[in-house]
């Protein structure tokens, strides 16, 4: 019962952490998306000085809505390592 108490408890750890590992993955993609926004703003205000209030206010917002899913992706991976319901779940489980 202890072997198996100790083996459900190392799975749920592993599965935690490679959860939480691709959860940040999904950081790469606003990052990206961001830093392609930035030159394309950069080079519109290069282009046109005169708009450049528009342009910047326009980059801060799609800039602030890409970044939104690395910040969703944050949170399921803090979740997953650090108030991981799974573990009171499987205490239950054992105790009965």
């Amino acid at each position: 019962m202890e072997d198996m108490q100790l083996l459900s408890s190392a799975i749920v750890l592993g599965a935690s952490a490679l959860g939480a590992g691709t959860a940040m993955i999904a950081g790469l993609g606003p990052g990206i998306g961001e830093g392609i926004c930035a030159s394309k703003a950069v080079e519109a205000i290069g282009r046109q000085p005169e708009a450049s209030g528009a342009v910047t206010r326009t980059m801060i917002i799609g800039d602030a809505l890409a970044e939104t899913t690395g910040l969703y992706a944050l949170v399921i991976a803090l979740l997953l390592l650090y108030a991981n319901p799974l573990f009171s779940n499987l205490t239950a489980l054992f105790n009965k």
